[in-house]
């Protein structure tokens, strides 16, 4: 019998509509239960092939240790990783959906300040003159680390972000965000404006492979060529 080969997709939303229509599109019909709450599916005439929807976060975690084969989620979440996953996970193909743009934004009455430069200014005299860093909310911690550092933006503290970002500055948990965003509409609704150099990242759905095991996948060869 041939080693199951198991495959984690988003479990809602958008994301899973479209890795759903990726499947079909390639003759790949994906058998779901009726049942509200059941996690896992099979391909239709794949008997070796198991499904799982889980959260898009949680599919680069388990690519990582192994307990998932392919998955298709975020290049964002797996650059967001820390490297013992990433250099676990193989990009096998970017998707054309799930685009969506990783900035910083700041609230928009801030008219001095429209790039990363005139924020490094700001951070200084939080520090200087408020003797406090400037905070900076995001579900992104590693990615944002890495850009304001690599830009020259030092003076500031990471809140973490558990969900609608776009609220905390006006919350006042934080002064400034980093947000995922697909139109910028949330953004906008709430205040906020991109810096004009303020793009860290580029992200599309992928499809991806776990590097921990040795696979056959020629039953599912038209998903991955």
């Amino acid at each position: 019998m041939e080693n199951i080969i198991t495959i984690g997709l988003p479990s809602k939303g958008r994301l899973r509509d479209k890795s759903l229509d990726f499947f079909n599109s390639r003759e790949l019909k994906i058998l779901t239960s009726s049942k509200e709450r059941n996690y896992f599916a099979s391909i239709q005439n794949k008997p070796n092939v198991k499904i799982i929807y889980l959260h898009a976060k949680e599919i680069i975690q388990r690519l990582g240790d192994g307990t998932l084969d392919l998955g298709i989620s975020g290049l964002d979440l797996l650059n967001e990783s820390e490297k013992n996953i990433k250099d676990k996970i193989l990009i096998k193909k970017k998707l054309d959906f799930g685009y969506a743009n990783l900035v910083v934004a700041v609230p928009d009455d801030w008219i001095d300040v429209q790039t990363i430069a005139d924020l490094e200014e700001v951070a200084f005299n939080f520090r200087s003159k408020k003797n406090k860093r400037l905070r900076v909310a995001t579900k992104y911690p590693n990615l944002t680390n890495n850009f304001l550092i690599s830009k020259g933006v030092t003076q500031y503290k990471l809140i973490p972000s558990l969900g609608a970002t776009e609220t905390y500055p006006f919350i006042g948990s934080a002064e400034i965000i980093t947000d995922i965003t697909s139109t910028g509409k949330t953004l906008q609704d709430n205040d906020l404006r991109v810096l004009k150099d303020g793009l860290i990242l580029k992200s599309s759905a992928c499809l991806f492979i776990s590097k921990n095991k040795n696979l056959n996948l020629n039953s599912i060869s038209n998903i991955i060529k």
